[in-house]
Order: structure tokens, then sequence, then C-alpha cells
């Protein structure tokens, strides 16, 4: 089962010897060996889902599927790779669809990625987020497991062009204390907790992080004393985006 996701995940890490990264990974235990699992992760980086599955993989073998726009499905060799990793589809314009695959795939007793936030974050900081993990947690009675990448984001991701090279790039993936939903929990009280409990997990992954210093001070937080755009200005980035997304729609 899930060959070709398994020779997939051995490729990936014959990419990181040859990419030279620097891979650390901390909080394995956390991660259950068994039963459904919702893997609610920070979203800075176009390829930060990759090194968040290889955690697992390395705690107990697991395999993760991810939620990801459905659009990833029309493209010729992306669309058939998804398919074969038997990754959950989501319409932003109709959610509820993937919102039930994830909760068959939890149920089924899979890991399924997710990220809360909805889309990359410009800050670095952990932005606002949506309620679709929790609630497909308390749905199953899946454990949630925040996970943080870091340093991804210098390889490639909004605004800045792509380092695919053999720059020898740190990244730090870490995954939090499980969070347990109960059925008569408040949706947005856990939210907002869980929203905390990545916001704490980043700060710690920071500051253990190696030093950024010059041009690489563009991926960092303000608050850090980074050049990344704060949560205000990077919110209102997202907004001209959409608008201006939208705008293309209607025309």
């Amino acid at each position: 089962m899930d060959l070709g996701y398994r020779l997939l995940v051995g490729l990936i890490r014959i990419c990181f010897r040859w990419l030279g990264l620097r891979l650390r990974i901390t909080g394995l235990r956390n991660v259950p060996d068994h039963g459904g699992v919702v893997l609610a992760i920070n979203h800075t980086a176009h390829v930060d889902f990759i090194f968040a599955g290889f955690g697992v993989v390395k705690a107990n073998g697991r395999l993760v599927r991810f939620m990801a726009k459905k659009s990833i499905w029309q493209h010729p060799v992306a669309g058939r790779v998804m398919q074969m990793c038997r990754h959950i589809p989501v319409d932003r314009a109709h959610g509820g669809e993937g919102l039930r695959l994830a909760i068959e795939a939890l149920e089924d007793g899979q890991v399924v990625g997710v990220y809360p936030e909805g889309t990359s974050s410009r800050s670095f900081e952990v932005k606002e987020l949506k309620t679709g993990a929790v609630r497909m947690a308390q749905a199953t009675g899946s454990p949630i497991v925040p996970t943080i990448v870091w340093g991804a984001q210098r390889m490639w991701t909004k605004d800045h062009p792509r380092n695919l090279t053999r720059s020898h790039i740190p990244v730090h993936v870490a995954y939090g204390t499980p969070i347990h939903v109960r059925p008569e929990d408040n949706v947005a009280e856990v939210t907002r907790r869980l929203r905390e409990a990545m916001a704490r997990l980043l700060d710690d992954v920071i500051a253990e992080y190696p030093p950024m210093t010059g041009e690489d001070l563009a991926f960092l937080p303000a608050r850090w004393g980074g050049t990344a755009p704060t949560p205000e200005q990077a919110h209102g980035r997202d907004l001209s985006d959409s608008l201006r997304t939208k705008d293309e729609w209607t025309r």
C-alpha cells in the first residue's frame, strides 16, 4: 500500500542530501503511532509540507494526507502525484467537500495535514486561523498536533525568488503537545488555543535557529529584528491580492 508515496519519500530524502539541507526535527514523541491525527501546520513556504510530512515518516513511518487546493489536481504531473499520495482536494469556494473527505480520512485512522491559516504568511508569523482543523478533530475525536516548519521560507515563498541550490539551509521542524477537542468544547475557543500554541512553538523554534543576517533578514519576522512585513502590512498585501484576483474573475 502506498508504494509510490513511499518511493517519493525516498527520492525526497536523496534531494535533501543533494541540497545539503541541515534538517532538525524535534517533538517526534508528540506524533501518535496510530489513529486519526490532525497535523496543524504553519504556512510560510511553498515547500513546508514536504518537511512536515517527512518528520512524521521519520517518527513512526506514517504518511500524511495533505489538504491542498483542488486546482493542483488539474496539473498533468502534480495532479497524478496528488492522486497517488491520496491527498485531499479542497475547493476554497466550497470547502464542505474537502472537510468531509478529511473527516473520512481521520475516521480511517490517517494523519491529515492542514494549513489552518489558509494561505501562506508574508510576515512569517502565525496568522489568524480558520476553524476547520478544530472542527474535523472534534467530529472524529482525533488529536491536533501543532506543527512548525521554519527555514523553508528561505527556499521558496511568496514575493521572493526560489533558492533550490545547494545552499545548506537549516530547516527546523517541531511537533507540539497534542490538543484534544471534546464534543462540548467551543470551536472558536479551541481555535484560539491552537493559534497560541503554534505561536509559542514558533517562537521556541526561531530562538534556537541559527542567527539570520544580511539578505536573510527578509525571511525573519519584524518582531525578531527582521525586515519581513509586519502582520498588519502583510494583511494589507493579502487583501490587495484578494481584490485583484476577484477583479480578474469578474472581467
